[in-house]
């Protein structure tokens, strides 16, 4: 049960993550703030707040920063995100049902979100190494 809590909260945070910047957010957003109105009424204005933030956050160094920069900021807030969803869960787990059905209800609009997965590459070469990177497609030519 623990390993399945901890599996639906991975997919809340990145859920949450993909939505903080499309239409659908809002919905997201209120389906979190009631998650927590049920689970723990006292948090739930603060939770509306926090989700605000985290969204403005991500909008910003979107608009202001390097890809790298932003990945960075979703990795921090989805890792942010699981880690109160999975905490929520363990204390009540009784709104698993809730939070598997605003996933339901809102999982379309992740899929269909414009906004694409993070990629990191790295690679390190030496002597007369070639690194060959690509997000898609490579194509080459060596003679």
């Amino acid at each position: 049960m623990e390993a399945e809590l901890a599996a639906l909260a991975a997919t809340t945070g990145t859920t949450l993550v993909t939505l903080l910047a499309t239409d659908t957010w809002n919905s997201m957003r209120e389906g979190m703030v009631l998650l927590w109105r049920r689970a723990r009424p006292d948090r739930a204005d603060d939770v509306g707040a926090e989700l605000d933030a985290a969204r403005a956050e991500l909008l910003a160094v979107r608009d202001t920063s390097d890809p790298a920069t932003e990945a960075g900021t979703r990795d921090e807030i989805r890792a942010e995100w699981q880690g109160r969803v999975r905490r929520l869960l363990h204390a009540h787990p009784e709104v698993a049902e809730d939070l598997r059905a605003l996933l339901a209800e809102t999982a379309p609009a992740a899929a269909a979100s414009p906004i694409p997965p993070a990629a990191t590459q790295q690679a390190t070469a030496s002597g007369e190494a070639r690194i060959y990177q690509a997000g898609r497609d490579l194509h080459l030519d060596q003679r």
